[in-house]
């Protein structure tokens, strides 16, 4: 992969894993559109060990005070003691879904999802999803909320994010704000919620990657894109929870809307017909 290539692809990756958008897409589409090869579902999963870093850095304090939470309370016997030390149980629960939907349906995720088609739908009934959360959302609970049951539901929310086009965020967010979050409230615990799962796939796909041979060349635009999304999926975290404090998710609903139907209108006139 030429490096012009992996550092688009990387600012790509970086912006559009947190906003309700879907990286997946994008990651297709805008190769698609500038005629590139498709860089593949391994290297889309890889790259998200980036956005994973951002994460990591930006909520630092919460997963510290979470995991130790979670851990003491785990040696004294007591491992629901507080809500901190349940919602990082509840985090690890949460992961169950779309970790056996991936390994189940991998297949068909790497292949017959990676359509335009597909992606087109995805991005307009989860916008639909989302404008339909933003009318009957309570926008009342905080994080502090979110007991067994609210996390069960996103985790299974989050499944659905194996098809492209869905967006994880996207999908976790909807649920949340359906389950009466706030939206900067709902979109803390999508990003929490989906580290476990980030890092599962990235390492699974980097092993079959390195098992098949990067050569020197492959290896350095994947560093290159993983570097480059790691600070890009900073920023837009940043903004993103910025943003929702004050604002609705109304801008994304539209976007995901008008992108789906310009897919489905190049495909219908021939335009991206080879992809």
């Amino acid at each position: 992969m030429p490096f012009v290539h992996a550092v688009v692809l990387g600012v790509v990756q970086g912006l559009t894993e947190f906003l309700p958008i879907s990286s997946i897409a994008h990651l297709r589409v805008v190769p698609a559109l500038l005629g590139w090869p498709d860089p593949g579902a391994a290297f889309s999963a890889v790259i998200q060990l980036g956005t994973l870093a951002a994460v990591l850095v930006y909520f630092a304090r919460d997963i510290a005070d979470v995991t130790g939470a979670a851990l003491g309370g785990l040696v004294r016997g007591r491992p629901l003691e507080n809500h901190r030390a349940r919602l990082g149980w509840y985090i690890v629960l949460g992961t169950f879904p779309i970790g056996l939907c991936g390994l189940a349906f991998k297949r068909f995720i790497e292949n017959e999802a990676r359509s335009l088609y597909v992606i087109s739908g995805t991005l307009i009934l989860l916008g639909l999803l989302l404008w339909a959360a933003e009318r009957r959302g309570g926008f009342r609970k905080s994080l502090e909320a979110v007991g067994f049951r609210e996390s069960q539901i996103v985790g299974i929310a989050q499944a659905l994010a194996l098809i492209p086009g869905t967006s994880r965020s996207g999908i976790t967010i909807t649920a949340g704000l359906f389950l009466g979050l706030t939206r900067d409230s709902a979109a803390r615990f999508s990003f929490l919620l989906g580290i476990p799962a980030i890092l599962a796939a990235g390492l699974f796909e980097l092993r079959h990657l390195l098992k098949a041979g990067l050569g020197d060349g492959g290896a350095a635009a994947l560093v290159m894109a993983s570097a480059v999304s790691a600070v890009a999926g900073y920023l837009s975290i940043a903004f993103l929870l910025r943003y929702l404090r004050t604002r609705t998710t109304h801008v994304f609903i539209w976007y995901r809307l008008a992108l789906g139907l310009l897919l489905l209108l190049l495909l219908a006139s021939g335009t991206l017909a080879h992809l």
